[in-house]
């Protein structure tokens, strides 16, 4: 069995270390992620796994705190002595017990592994603690390969540390943001430390393309659980009797009913999706809606929300009315039908024969009425899953904000996409028995799991659209 590459990762207090290895290992729960300066205290071991096994070993370490007056403590050392053994020397005397304890933690740990990630936040100015903290961590003489953190940040002094490390002849630097990190930053960071652990070599390149196949994994298995909730929610039929309806209380406890229902369907949606990418269970505030200028929480039925996706349904892109619905803007985003379609069917039935008995049964479906979920209400519910969804593809586990969507109108490319999610669900409005819990078996139906996979399949159309429209 193959060993472990082992890596510590080092540096100033507070650059982020502990913050970087959550992202890399998906432990969001791993070490204490903080503000507060020197909140790793100890030498802590964390593995990534790959296909069952550990692949890499990495080593989070305190940070260095007084590294000026240990460099020059180890400099008075044996002069003859080379700089690793000068750092041995340092480790077995009394100050690497007391007022060093931190820093001999950091450098006993370089000592015994493979190669070394030196975090840096790159919106500290570069300061003589910095240079001498690079100068100890070289005489460990172990691969060094520079993380530059925060880089995102406006305050980010990205060119002034990028001059700092060349002089220290640190040319290969990676650049990582641990609370938002960029597309295919992991497998840069793994190949970029194949240039410096050739005899690696093969087992870093097993470690990035497993994690380009795990990227992979989650947003399939992501695509296909929005593309579920947008025929469930397609699905989804409640009836009453004309007499239950004309009741104002009855029907407005009918209609809370049905929009508490989807409301649920799509937090459990929220829920999953999160999961699916290793975050905490409520990380994802009820953001704001994508289209709606930030003004709502999570209400698909909100009367302005509903109007502003009604007026871009409207331009151009709109999916066209369910058969056998009926449009009732009183209803705050369901529509009320008659029973038309069943009731059509079997009037045609009645005509071959059936007789009293089937225009009996005809009079009674022709006095049910039946809610569904208007496509305006669809087409708000697929904006925030997919905005949720961007989200959580562009947050690194060491961010601690909650997740909240984008705000503003969406270019008309990702408004089309939108519609043709709403469009493409549109064959389950009339398959009721295809809503999750109608039925026990209603997974099963391969009519619907065609459906699902069939919706699925555009989604990434889509969020390519949206993350055109954001990239302006």
């Amino acid at each position: 069995m193959t060993t472990p590459i082992r890596i510590a990762v080092v540096g100033h207090a507070n650059a982020g270390k502990t913050s970087l290895l959550r992202t890399l290992t998906r432990r969001v729960n791993f070490g204490e992620v903080s503000e507060r300066p020197g909140t790793t205290r100890h030498v802590e071991a964390v593995d990534l796994q790959v296909d069952g096994a550990a692949a890499v070993r990495f080593l989070d370490t305190p940070g260095l705190e007084d590294a000026v007056a240990l460099r020059e403590h180890i400099d008075a050392l044996d002069k003859a002595a080379t700089p690793p053994e000068r750092i041995r020397l340092f480790l077995q005397g009394p100050e690497a017990h007391g007022v060093f304890e931190q820093e001999a933690k950091v450098l006993r740990a370089l000592l015994e592994v493979d190669a070394a990630f030196l975090v840096i936040d790159a919106r500290e100015p570069v300061l003589p603690k910095f240079r001498a903290e690079i100068e100890l961590l070289n005489a460990c003489a172990r691969p060094l390969l520079p993380v530059l953190n925060f880089v995102r940040d406006d305050q980010s002094r990205e060119t002034a540390w990028k001059e700092l490390l060349s002089a220290y002849g640190l040319h290969v630097v990676v650049r990582f943001d641990a609370a938002a990190p960029f597309v295919g930053a992991e497998r840069e960071l793994y190949r970029d430390l194949a240039t410096l652990l050739r005899d690696r070599r093969a087992q870093l390149d097993r470690v990035a393309a497993a994690l380009d196949e795990e990227s992979a994994r989650r947003r399939r298995s992501a695509d296909k659980r929005i593309a579920d909730l947008l025929v469930d929610a397609a699905s989804m039929r409640r009836t009453a009797s004309a007499a239950e309806f004309a009741d104002p209380s009855t029907r407005q406890r009918s209609i809370a009913d049905l929009q508490k229902s989807v409301f649920d369907k799509a937090q459990r949606c929220a829920d999953d999706l999160i999961a699916v990418y290793g975050f905490r269970e409520g990380d994802a505030a009820e953001a704001a809606l994508p289209l709606l200028e930030g003004r709502w929480a999570m209400d698909f039925f909100h009367p302005e929300a509903l109007k502003d996706a009604g007026i871009l349904l409207g331009k151009g892109v709109a999916v066209g009315a369910a058969v056998g619905v009926v449009a009732d803007l009183a209803l705050a985003g369901l529509s009320l039908g008659a029973g038309a379609a069943l009731g059509g069917a079997i009037g045609g039935a009645v005509s071959q024969g059936l007789g009293p008995l089937g225009r009996k049964l005809v009079n009674k479906l022709r006095d049910v009425h039946e809610l569904t979920v208007e496509d305006r209400v669809l087409f708000v519910l697929a904006a925030w899953q997919l905005e949720l969804l961007r989200a959580l593809e562009q947050r690194g586990h060491a961010a601690v904000d909650r997740i909240a969507g984008a705000a503003g109108e969406p270019a008309p490319a990702a408004q089309q996409a939108l519609a043709d999610l709403v469009r493409a669900a549109q064959p389950a409005r009339s398959h009721p028995d295809w809503e999750a819990g109608a039925r026990a078996r209603w997974r099963e139906a391969p009519q619907r799991q065609a459906l699902v996979a069939d919706v699925a399949r555009r989604l990434p159309g889509a969020i390519e659209a949206l993350d055109t429209h954001r990239a302006r």
